[in-house]
């Protein structure tokens, strides 16, 4: 039988390590304990948190509601000539999936190698790094209706996939709870190299064949040279989107500062370098009070120990308003506020 606990803490539950507490605490370890818990009235008129690796979110307060942690796991594959589908339950710690994929010759994740949190998460946010993003390999996606205590599946295109944007963060914004995701994977590799230092440090290594492993093994390299273990540092990755910009405000900023990084997408916006941003002005490294950026990446905000919710949320805006008055671009948090 689903027990709900009470008064629990959330500092091991949340990567950033802030300390605050939970009124209920209910572990969901099966599609069914979901319609269990839904079946009292109580948990649909209660604030609620759904709660995966919570790699991606800074909590302001004490929640005091409802908070589900997901621990569904679980990976099953078929293979049909080239194709594999693979399916994971929501609980499955993402780098896990990466490694289990990797491991099978399953590619299309490689580049998302070492991304700090869970498999239900992965298309809330559209997970993305080194040029590839989580659309390019999503298949499709079971979730729990709340309102109904149904179950739905949404393929790729019932998503509304955007950069670090989905469906279930806006129009269906906590009406649904993701239970397992499926993702269409090949085993004929299409490799994509151009991303970051990725073709760089191959070749540094000497690899001039690469297979999925080694393209994985680079990403984790690269990844943990710039980024924080939050086992040891708490931290949520990156804090902060890429901003995306139309051309000619772009024009605008490069006629000020020449050298700003960049990448053109496809549909003729500019994207910048948030981090490039936040160092430019002078952030990187800089400590205050127990929170401040990374020192080696300027676009991780860090809890360097009995940091609050609120306290890395002022910081944050004090860089978004000092970028914004520099270069004139507005940053977006990319983690979740929950206030």
């Amino acid at each position: 039988m689903l027990q709900i606990q009470e008064n629990v803490s959330l500092k091991n539950f949340n990567t950033f390590g802030v300390d605050v507490n939970a009124r209920y605490f209910a572990e969901i370890s099966h599609p069914d304990d979901l319609t269990e818990l839904f079946l009292d009235p109580q948990w649909l008129q209660t604030p609620r948190l759904v709660l995966g690796g919570g790699s991606n979110m800074l909590l302001i307060n004490d929640f005091d509601g409802l908070v589900i942690r997901m621990n569904i796991r679980g990976i099953e594959h078929r293979i049909n000539h080239n194709d594999v589908t693979v399916e994971a339950g929501a609980g499955e710690v993402w780098n896990d999936l990466v490694n289990f994929c990797v491991q099978h010759g399953y590619a299309g994740i490689e580049n998302l190698s070492l991304i700090p949190g869970s498999v239900g998460a992965s298309p809330i946010q559209n997970i993305g790094a080194y040029g590839v993003e989580l659309k390019d390999v999503f298949h499709s996606c079971k979730a729990f209706e709340i309102a109904t205590g149904t179950f739905k599946t949404f393929t790729n295109a019932d998503c509304h996939f955007g950069y670090r944007e989905s469906v279930f963060k806006s129009d269906l914004k906590e009406q649904y709870i993701i239970v397992s995701v499926k993702y269409d994977l090949s085993l004929t590799p299409r490799l994509n190299l151009s991303y970051g230092a990725i073709a760089q440090e191959l070749a540094a290594r000497g690899v001039t064949e690469p297979t999925i492993k080694d393209v994985s093994q680079v990403v984790s390299h690269i990844r943990v040279a710039k980024l924080p273990d939050p086992s040891t540092i708490g931290n949520a990755g990156s804090f902060f989107k890429n901003p995306v910009i139309a051309a000619a405000d772009f024009e605008s900023v490069k006629q000020k500062f020449t050298n700003v990084v960049n990448y053109p997408t496809a549909d003729g916006m500019v994207k910048l370098a948030a981090g490039w941003l936040i160092e430019q002005c002078g952030w990187k490294g800089k400590v205050v009070g127990n929170t401040g950026t990374w020192k080696d990446q300027a676009l991780v905000l860090v809890n360097h120990g009995g940091a609050t919710g609120q306290e890395v949320y002022n910081f944050s805006s004090q860089i978004i308003d000092s970028v914004y008055s520099k270069f004139g671009v507005l940053l977006q948090r990319e983690v979740n506020i929950i206030s």
